[in-house]
């Protein structure tokens, strides 16, 4: 049954849910990649392949321009088209709504495939979801499609369960959240000054939201912590997965990731540590660290 269900359908995401291609490879999840400009050159963000993460970090310190562009209509109709074609049926989860209209280009896609292909399923689902919490979300996805379950069934849990993929961020470098006007720079200055690291996270909305200013990089990274045990199902007894994506910091996504595995003893393997990508980190710029667990539903 579990191979009968797997050549049924596909999982698809975008390239912005921030695990590694070895990870997609291994359980099975395909990707289109998004698109971004580093002084004024067009990349694909092909999971670091053509620029590594490192180089374009550095870059970006250096002080590079940087662009996003997301992927069009036409581009989802290349890549569904010969899956289709192939007899399969498709659930494709898109980044946040909250952070792009990236599903708006996906579902027109839909439309014009639809007709072309009537016997065929398109689910395309807002994962309200951004880097790695997007890749929790797909990994767990793909364990599921794994245990047998059907198209219909991955995505109706996926409509009432992805506001339950909690999101928290640190950033100890404001520069870029500052030139991205999520933090003012009356606000970024006088932070900068009081080595002030914000602990945001993604809201009800699939939108990123600056939440409590922690002086000091080791608070913040205990009270991120705090934060999972605050919130993740079952406390410290929980005992799903934790995912962790970095940009240019892995020290300080490692030192995180030590203390969640002191913390939490059932948890479901160790702390995945992954990259944060050129389209999200293009906003974040090098010094974010991102925490991704299953737990309470987002409210607001």
């Amino acid at each position: 049954m579990k191979g009968d269900f797997m050549n049924k359908y596909i999982i698809s995401c975008c390239s912005t849910a921030d695990l590694s291609r070895e990870h997609f490879e291994k359980i099975n999840v395909k990707y289109i990649c998004f698109h971004y400009e580093l002084d004024g050159v067009m990349y694909s963000d092909d999971l670091g392949q053509t620029i590594p993460f490192d180089e374009f970090y550095q870059k970006m310190a250096d002080g590079a321009e940087t662009k996003t562009s997301q992927i069009n209509a036409g581009e989802f109709e290349a890549y569904f088209a010969p899956f289709l074609e192939d007899g399969y049926d498709i659930l494709h989860v898109c980044l946040s709504s909250g952070i792009t209209g990236v599903i708006n280009s996906a579902s027109i896609a839909k439309s014009v495939l639809e007709e072309r292909y009537p016997d065929r399923k398109i689910y395309i689902i807002d994962s309200l979801g951004a880097s790695s919490g997007y890749g929790l979300i797909m990994d767990t996805l793909a364990r599921m499609r794994d245990e047998g379950k059907s198209i219909d069934e991955l995505a109706h849990f996926l409509e009432n369960h992805r506001l339950n993929l909690q999101h928290w961020f640190f950033s100890t470098d404001l520069t870029f959240y500052i030139k991205g006007g999520r933090i003012s720079k009356t606000s970024g200055a006088i932070g900068s000054v009081l080595n002030i690291c914000p602990l945001l996270n993604v809201d009800s909305q699939g939108k990123l939201v600056p939440r409590f200013k922690i002086r000091g990089k080791k608070k913040v990274i205990h009270e991120i912590v705090k934060k999972m045990e605050e919130f993740a199902e079952n406390g410290r007894d929980y005992s799903g997965r934790c995912f962790i994506s970095q940009s240019a910091c892995y020290e300080d996504a490692r030192a995180v990731a030590d203390l969640i595995e002191a913390e939490f003893p059932k948890l479901d393997g160790k702390v995945l540590i992954n990259n944060i990508g050129t389209t999200i980190g293009s906003h974040t710029g090098p010094g974010t660290v991102a925490l991704f667990f299953w737990g309470s539903k987002r409210t607001d």
